[in-house]
């Protein structure tokens, strides 16, 4: 069976997680605003390496695509997310984690979304429990997914609300990354898990199997 390939939109990976990383690349802004490409370099934020972790654990045999847009802080521009986005098309990734929000709404990341689902990839980006929201997790067909306080290592939430779809577990082991971007990761390795398992599926069999699978119902705390 082919080895799934997972997209990780981050600060990059770091440590054990290497050897199972395909290919990778950095998007780098320039101050005209075009994006370049360079080699990735090793991820100073820990951030990635821990998302990493956790896909892994849902699809242990998956191959880490590492498409790196955050270096210094965790901090990126729409325009990087979209080319990275279009690189993981190329690359053939099944299965893409977004593990963080941006405030606005922009055509080059709501394209490069658009491009990357009509392709059949599913797309997991996070959101956060309640408040305005945020992109590319705002754009339809894409899988809200934020952290559920609820939720052990392994479970899921099913939220349904305006404002996400799926909560997962808080933590990264014993990693300081916490919250809505783990929350996310953790619902993406439970994605992994059944596309590895499931050639083929459709997203909407994924998103039902989800749904299946979810220990808690509702939000977490009545929203007012």
């Amino acid at each position: 069976m082919p080895r799934l390939a997972l997209g990780l939109i981050d600060s990059g990976i770091a440590g054990p997680q290497l050897a199972s990383v395909a290919a990778s690349r950095c998007f780098v802004a320039a101050d005209d605003g075009e994006v370049g490409q360079a080699d990735a370099a090793p991820d100073q934020l820990g951030h990635g390496t821990a998302l990493a972790a956790i896909l892994l654990q849902g699809a242990p045999d998956g191959w880490l695509l590492n498409a790196q847009v955050f270096r210094h802080t965790l901090v990126c521009g729409a325009a990087q997310v979209a080319a990275a986005l279009d690189w993981l098309v190329q690359q053939r990734a099944q299965l893409v984690n977004m593990s963080f929000g941006l405030r606005e709404d922009r055509p080059s990341l709501r394209n490069a979304c658009e491009r990357a689902l009509a392709q059949g990839m599913i797309l997991v980006a996070a959101t956060p429990a309640r408040g305005e929201p945020v992109f590319p997790a705002a754009y339809a067909g894409v899988i809200r997914a934020t952290g559920d306080a609820r939720c052990a290592p392994g479970e899921l939430s099913f939220l349904d609300t305006s404002q996400a779809d799926f909560g997962g577990h808080v933590r990264a082991g014993a990693s300081t990354v916490a919250g809505a971007s783990v929350g996310c990761a953790h619902v993406a390795a439970r994605a992994a898990g059944f596309l590895g398992a499931n050639p083929g599926s459709s997203a909407a069999q994924l998103r039902a199997w989800l749904a299946a699978q979810a220990s808690y119902r509702g939000p977490e705390r009545r929203l007012c």
